[in-house]
């Protein structure tokens, strides 16, 4: 079949200008198609218009090829958004169908690439697959400490630094190739240095407008400590993204005693720092909301910062409360019980810890001693870092797997869909409630 558009030529400013005209539309059949098949051929184009049209369906081609490459420390987060993909690709049932170019093998959509290291430390990066013309994204997991590299013949953990600059060299490897290049990174780097104070380096800031210049265009991340630092690149693609969903639906499974109403639950913000996140939590679920905030010293610098003196209470009563604290790391974990033992004296009945980022990087012992004198209950994480082996044996923690939400915003940016409906989740977060009753 053969479309062929009337042309007109006309002049304007005494320049003769050519003109297709749209409504003029000749379709000349060659005589070996057949009228059943004109027949069905019509049909198929009214299908493509109506999963077209559908903003709940993914389109019928993406923008081009899709790639992931899952780097160091990411190879399970790799192969877990793989997975889902390769079953959308594949359910011809699904009213969110995927249609793929080439490049979904029988391995799926993951693209090989490594980035090996000389003995001095020095690394370079190196893709085995073909990237050309591909919508690619890369994977990066900063803080997969649990990545080591030989150094001068010791055994050395890879840090945030060298997650980050491998991140680089898999950019530059693949040379302008790509039809588009997107960085998912759960953990944004550096992202606890979003703001200068003083005389002070801006590392989050450099990191983003350094990719964006490296030809990066869209940046995913979770959770981010403070998403205004997207005005580094205004003009790119940046998404925070975050998991209340994901946390309050794992949550609900897991504690089936659990009432979420204003007479037994509240919401408390650790600090000033993560009070739009908790206003979010205690707003979808229709609970009060109390928060801590820090007072410091000072007059003092401890390791870069103003040493915490004492966590101030302001809200109501949280007596016999199941109290819930959403933050976006726990680190030493130092802050976050200290508020929980602040709450528990003031008579809560449990407390649940949220974090996106499980980090305890001091460790498992304070918690567990916590959690053994009253003062702590359960600690509520997702698998968008690396975790303690260690930390998935304990009976108060609760991981949550995030990968399928990861994996839908592949999709919709590699078939150019509006990814408002992802970025919040309130419908299926009263749906998940009121089905709870």
């Amino acid at each position: 079949m053969e479309i062929c558009h009337k042309r007109t030529n006309f002049y304007k400013d005494n320049k003769l200008v050519r003109k297709f005209d749209a409504k003029c539309v000749i379709i000349r059949l060659f005589n070996t198609v057949k009228r059943e098949n004109l027949i069905d051929i019509m049909k198929g184009y009214s299908s493509m218009n109506e999963n077209i049209e559908s903003s709940q369906k993914f389109p019928m081609r993406p923008v081009a090829p899709l790639g992931v490459i899952a780097m160091n420390g990411c190879e399970e987060m790799g192969r877990r958004v793989n997975e889902y993909l390769m079953n959308w690709q594949v359910d011809a049932t699904s009213d969110q169908k995927l249609h793929s170019f080439y490049g979904s093998d029988k391995n799926g959509f993951l693209l090989e690439a490594h980035c090996p290291r000389f003995g001095t430390g020095e690394g370079k990066g190196m893709i085995k697959d073909t990237v050309r013309g591909y919508d690619l994204f890369i994977i990066c997991d900063v803080g997969a400490y649990q990545c080591t590299y030989k150094l001068y013949g010791r055994e050395v953990p890879m840090t945030p630094d060298e997650h980050y600059a491998d991140l680089k060299r898999i950019i530059a490897a693949v040379s302008g190739k790509a039809y588009r290049i997107n960085v998912i990174m759960p953990m944004l780097y550096e992202g606890r240095q979003h703001r200068r104070t003083s005389r002070e380096s801006m590392d989050c800031a450099v990191m983003l407008q350094e990719l964006v210049a490296m030809g990066v265009s869209n940046i995913i991340t979770f959770d981010a400590h403070d998403p205004r630092v997207q005005n580094a690149i205004p003009l790119s693609g940046f998404e925070s993204i975050m998991p209340t969903y994901q946390m309050l639906k794992a949550m609900c499974h897991t504690y089936d005693d659990l009432r979420i109403d204003k007479h037994h639950m509240m919401v408390i913000s650790p600090d000033e720092g993560a009070l739009n996140r908790n206003i979010y939590y205690s707003s979808a679920m229709g609970v009060d909301m109390g928060m801590f905030y820090k007072r410091r010293d000072y007059t003092r610098v401890v390791n870069g910062r103003n040493p915490i003196v004492a966590h101030e209470y302001l809200g109501d009563s949280v007596e016999g409360k199941t109290v819930f604290i959403a933050d976006d790391i726990i680190a030493s974990g130092e802050s976050m019980l200290e508020v929980a033992g602040n709450l528990k004296e003031r008579g809560a009945a449990r407390i649940i810890a949220n974090a996106t980022f499980p980090l305890f990087t001091s460790g498992l012992k304070k918690f567990d001693q916590a959690v053994a004198d009253g003062k702590l209950d359960y600690v509520v994480g997702t698998n968008l870092t690396y975790r303690q082996p260690e930390l998935l044996t304990r009976d108060w923690y609760v991981d949550v797997d995030v990968s399928k939400y990861a994996a839908y915003f592949v999709v919709a940016l590699n078939h150019d869909m509006s990814v408002s409906s992802i970025i919040d989740p309130i419908k299926k977060i009263e749906a998940l409630l009121a089905k709870r009753g």
